[in-house]
């Protein structure tokens, strides 16, 4: 019995994806409960917010803070510096502009370049109202045995370098899940976490609990951007929306 010439597996073939399996992969992959996310997302911002007053009155990681610093001696010292100012803002934005760049370019994919941009930007923008509001000091440098040059003088919680890695991290893990790489970035991913967050405590830059609260930020937040940018506003903007899609009517 012979196989139809269409009907035989090659290589090319089977490496094709089927339509319903590109949405379903990597960053387009819908979740099965949005709104729970979503509720998960307002809780968490609400809660991390009252967190920071109460913190802003009593420091009371004050002392794990200064602790942290005294590592701040020598090579070692110089470079969690050194991360500092890698994952500073302007470089963090270059990165991921390069990034956007790259995965439209090298990946013909604008709707998957325009997913992962709003994922990080949206996910790390706003922690700086929160910022505002709080208006936590940093530590102060007047304590501590190695402070930090230039001082910094913006509010201190919750942590803009860690909330942009873990966004950057959980960006960059929805685009790699369903494929090989993924679990290799679960490991590398967690591992920058640490580094950057390990930094800015020994820097005493920033407070333990902003650092912990900033990860909290993004593990809550990033999900539901993804769920409201992605599966709720990308499907009803033309040159964003999936292929096949039928056009919305007015």
């Amino acid at each position: 019995m012979s196989v139809p010439e269409d009907r035989i597996p090659t290589p090319r073939r089977a490496l094709q994806p089927r339509a319903h399996q590109q949405e379903e992969d990597g960053i387009f992959r819908r979740s099965a409960y949005p709104l729970t996310l979503i509720l998960v997302a307002i809780v968490a911002i609400v809660a991390i917010t009252v967190v920071g007053f109460l913190l802003k009155r009593h420091p009371v990681d004050l002392p794990l803070s200064k602790a942290l610093n005294g590592l701040h001696t020598g090579a070692f010292g110089a470079v969690t510096s050194a991360v500092y100012h890698i994952f500073s803002p302007v470089p963090a934005i270059i990165v991921t502009v390069v990034i956007c760049a790259l995965i439209w370019l090298v990946g013909k994919s604008l709707r998957t370049a325009v997913a992962f941009g709003g994922l990080v930007a949206v996910t790390w923008l706003p922690s700086a109202v929160v910022k505002a509001i709080v208006h936590r000091p940093r530590p102060d440098v007047a304590l501590l045995s190695h402070p930090f040059t230039p001082v910094q003088t913006d509010p201190s919680f919750p942590s803009g370098h860690t909330v942009f890695i873990v966004a950057f991290v959980i960006g960059v893990a929805y685009l790699l899940r369903g494929s090989r790489w993924s679990g290799l970035w679960t490991v590398v991913g967690t591992l920058l976490v640490i580094v950057v967050a390990l930094s800015i405590m020994i820097d005493a830059m920033h407070y333990p609990t902003d650092v912990l609260a900033s990860i909290v930020w993004s593990l809550s937040v990033a999900p539901a951007v993804r769920v409201v940018g992605v599966d709720m506003i990308m499907p009803r903007i033309p040159f964003l929306a999936p292929p096949g899609t039928p056009e919305l009517t007015r």
